[in-house]
């Protein structure tokens, strides 16, 4: 039984907390450092920098990554920049008002404590990468180019070009490639984590299977740290990677890991539309688009003109419309509820009529087709060759997808579970965003967590266990873990059912975008809490994975396929216990008169954080109240 929940926020004012608990906080000294192993699962941006950390401290790193190489990694897939509060463009910015546009753009559901350790950590991001070659954008004069992101009124992202993601991970990648040359880190590609080890309620290790040869093996440790992302592919059709899964995380969760907030999921309002209903993935046009393309959609339903022939009088641009102040630069939760809306009202584009406009002629007029080009050409470059169409000539079409997932297991300030030894960092924990994250923040809590937080907290941890050993492999609890992970896949593998593990994964994500995704009611809730078991159950019966040889992807969709049902079910019931509305999290029966997230701040200012209960069980719901210190509760509004 879990008891009360210990957020671990240290006490003082929100500006020196962090500054004066590095100080307070326990070390360990560098000739004990080689005395400790520590296992990092995922090798993104968060993975990649944590272990470069550690490894050039001094301490034994073992880095497991299901890739061939850390590079292919979808840390890479954020291209518009990441943020950082350094004032360049001298227009109002500064590490407080980061802090707020977090806060306010998740809709004041996130901790404050760790949004303002965020926004301090960001000033030395951006100095680390650019002294590991990032090739950020420049100015004439030589400063860092820098421009505007939703949810926020100055500039503050920087940016390289539209590879930003690509660019950064390279810079980690090669801190950490430095370590695995010097010895202080082992890299294991090609494996996959299977489940998390406990022992007396501690991490201690992993199991993981070779996805080449398919050998299970054990590795044990004084600390474990989750860094594989977030689990947006349960809907099926998402903007991520088709090999980004949330198995690590889930199995940690079975084994006592508390998941929070798992109904938070952000849905992106610039993704290719989708062609047809056999499409595998979406493709996002990066939020750095916004800046100089406009949104809008044909005032006519039935309008059949090249979008180029309609005049201004008969085009409505939504956002400039409804929120003057912020126009089509609003946070992306409330650009993709209006996108929906001009699409459910007919007025949608393209050939199915299920995107809207974002369109680059006046920026063309105004600062040149060669600039504009400059600066987004490998996005149009992209673009047209998905839809062959030209951004240069034609509006873009787009339309919201599936992007981020602003949940994932509960970490204290320490980015600990609440099991001892098991650290989550970036997209995999669920401490920074609130319900709604901001544009190019992704990129910069990965980089905070792995290279300026984790080496703090971790040593905090591992100074009571000096002298302790690893336990054992041959111990029970390896035994009882592994047979676990050998019984599952004999399990999966023997079921010799007629349908295909895409068949589930699709049909799950059906059920998910239909009700729990851009908007959820009641109503629908419970009939996704009736159809998920039910699908659940015909998996185990019905499913049928393709070979028996130790290389089989089939057998690794269907376990990672095995998991998102459960999980899918957990978000569904997360969100039907919310009977508000914050930042993605839009039940219908929550907003104002006109249209936007009604919070409920007097029942549900809280994190909810779950606990595994048993397949088909009810998880059992714990609370971390969230209390605004610096940050006055208010409705948000960007008009």
């Amino acid at each position: 039984m879990i008891g009360s929940l210990d957020s671990n926020v240290p006490p003082g004012s929100m500006g020196d907390k962090w500054t004066q608990h590095k100080f307070d906080m326990k070390l360990v000294a560098p000739g004990n450092r080689r005395r400790f192993d520590v296992i990092v699962i995922g090798s993104g941006l968060a993975g990649a920098s944590a272990a470069a950390t550690l490894g050039e401290q001094g301490y034994n790193v073992k880095v497991f990554t299901y890739h061939d190489t850390p590079r292919r990694a979808h840390s890479i897939a954020a291209q518009g920049g990441i943020n950082a509060a350094k004032n360049y463009k001298s227009d109002g910015d500064s590490v407080h008002r980061l802090f707020y546009d977090t806060v306010k753009g998740g809709d004041f559901r996130s901790r404050e404590a760790n949004v303002h350790r965020l926004a301090e950590v960001s000033l030395d991001i951006v100095d680390q990468s650019v002294a590991q070659g990032v090739p950020f954008a420049r100015e004439y004069g030589g400063l860092l180019e820098n421009r505007s992101f939703g949810g926020a009124q100055v500039s503050r992202t920087f940016y390289a070009r539209g590879q930003t993601g690509q660019q950064l991970l390279l810079g980690a990648y090669q801190q950490m490639m430095n370590q695995v040359h010097a010895g202080s880190i082992q890299l294991h590609t090609r494996s996959e984590m299977l489940d998390l080890v406990v022992k007396d309620g501690a991490a201690c290790g992993v199991i993981v299977r070779d996805l080449v040869t398919g050998d299970v093996t054990r590795h044990s440790a004084h600390a474990v740290l989750l860094c594989t992302g977030g689990y947006g592919n349960v809907f099926y059709l998402s903007t991520n990677a088709k090999y980004s899964n949330a198995s690590a995380t889930w199995r940690a969760h079975r084994r006592g890991a508390l998941f929070a907030n798992p109904c938070f999921t952000q849905i992106h309002p610039t993704c290719i539309p989708a062609s047809d209903e056999f499409q595998s993935k979406l493709t996002l046009m990066s939020e750095s688009l916004r800046n100089d393309g406009r949104i809008w959609v044909p005032t006519n339903p039935d309008e059949t003109r090249s979008p180029d022939l309609i005049p201004e009088d008969e085009r409505d641009y939504f956002l400039e419309r409804k929120y003057p102040s912020f126009g089509n630069l609003v946070p992306r939760d409330v650009a993709s509820r209006n996108a929906k809306t001009m699409v459910d009202e007919g007025k949608g584009v393209g050939p199915l009529k299920n995107g809207v406009y974002l369109d680059f002629a006046e920026a063309r007029d105004r600062i040149g087709a060669s600039t504009v080009y400059e600066r987004y050409s490998n996005l149009f470059d992209m673009y047209q060759r998905i839809t062959d169409e030209d951004p240069t000539k034609v509006p873009m079409r787009i339309y919201p997808a599936v992007h981020y997932t602003m949940g994932g297991l509960w970490v204290d300030y320490h980015l600990m579970s609440n099991v001892p030894g098991l650290f989550v960092l970036g997209e995999a924990n669920f401490s920074d965003h609130g319900a709604n994250r901001l544009g190019a923040s992704a990129l910069m809590q990965g980089l905070a967590d792995g290279y300026f937080v984790i080496s703090y907290t971790l040593a905090n941890y591992l100074a009571d266990h000096l002298g302790n050993q690893p336990v054992p492999l041959d111990d029970p609890v390896f035994n009882e873990a592994q047979q676990s992970v050998d019984d599952r896949m004999k399990r999966l593998l023997s079921i010799g059912g007629t349908k295909s593990v895409d068949h589930y994964h699709r049909e799950l994500g059906k059920i998910m975008w239909t009700y729990c995704g851009m908007a959820r009611d009641k109503a629908g809730l419970e009939t996704a809490l009736r159809e998920i078991p039910a699908l659940r159950e015909d998996f185990w019966l019905n499913l049928r994975v393709l070979g028996d040889g130790p290389m089989n992807q089939s057998l690794e969709r269907a376990g990672r396929v095995a998991d998102l049902l459960e999980l899918g079910e957990l978000m569904v019931r997360d969100a039907l216990d919310r009977e508000e509305s914050c930042g993605g999290h839009f039940r219908e029966e929550s907003q104002t008169p006109e249209g936007e997230a009604l919070r409920r701040d007097d029942e549900y200012s809280y994190v909810a954080a779950w606990e595994w209960g048993g397949v088909g069980a009810a998880p059992q719901l714990h609370k971390e109240p969230l209390t605004f210190d610096s940050v006055h509760l208010s409705q948000r509004s960007y008009k």
